[in-house]
């Protein structure tokens, strides 16, 4: 079971949502700092998300770059307002390991395939949920699909990881959606898990779930020692 730490950028800085409100950021740090301290905490892999690039539908590639130099040698996995395959093709020329796409993925029925052409097993889809669906643009907008519909998609453009995110917990600290984690994993394609997580407990339940990893933020701004090694 892989613990990932996750870096929001907003700005120039790292730092945690409340829910994923831009207007409710519980913490804020340097990014070149948090990065720094969670490399020196033992993190082999990053999650790293342009919230400026999520909201305006276009990730800052030069900000990303500079923090993918930072992070090595942990491998890092970039999400944020990367709506088109072009884009996906520079992260990963970037040195990215892997590229995360939530709202250019479900843009039509269609959108998927197109992507998975370009990056194989280093794509992932974003399964962003809040109440019952699944939501896009930095979690702003509701696209109308329910996960079992999202997964579907994503099955038969043969995405082969995805990422699920419980919106209404991400950032609480009041424990991972394992009712809807389960219902992602059910489907067999590895899932990844965010959203609430708090402790070693919590990881542990969501190893014995089925997912391959968990996101972790808030809980490993406290203790990134006692959570990534």
């Amino acid at each position: 079971m892989e613990v990932i730490p996750a870096v929001d950028l907003l700005g120039g800085d790292a730092v945690r949502l409340f829910r994923g409100n831009f207007e409710h950021a519980t913490w804020r740090r340097p990014a070149e700092d948090h990065v720094d301290r969670l490399v020196q905490a033992g993190a082999r892999r990053i999650h790293l998300v342009d919230l400026d690039g999520a909201r305006e539908g276009s990730i800052r590639l030069d900000v990303v770059s500079r923090l993918l130099a930072r992070a090595s040698p942990a491998r890092v996995q970039v999400a944020g307002g990367v709506r088109d395959s072009e884009t996906v093709r520079e992260l990963l020329d970037a040195g990215a390991d892997r590229v995360i796409i939530g709202t250019a993925a479900f843009e039509s029925a269609q959108s998927l395939p197109a992507f998975v052409r370009v990056a194989g097993d280093r794509l992932v889809v974003a399964i962003d949920v809040r109440n019952g669906r699944v939501t896009v643009r930095g979690w702003q907008s509701d696209t109308g699909l329910t996960v079992d519909e999202a997964m579907g998609r994503c099955r038969a453009a043969g995405v082969t990881r995805v990422l699920c995110t419980s919106v209404e917990r991400d950032g609480t600290l009041h424990g991972p959606d394992l009712e809807l984690l389960r219902a992602v994993v059910d489907w067999g394609i590895p899932a990844m898990a965010a959203g609430g997580i708090r402790s070693a407990a919590d990881i542990d339940a969501l190893a014995a779930l089925g997912c391959e990893a968990a996101i972790v933020g808030t809980a490993v701004i406290t203790h990134p020692e006692a959570l990534l090694t």
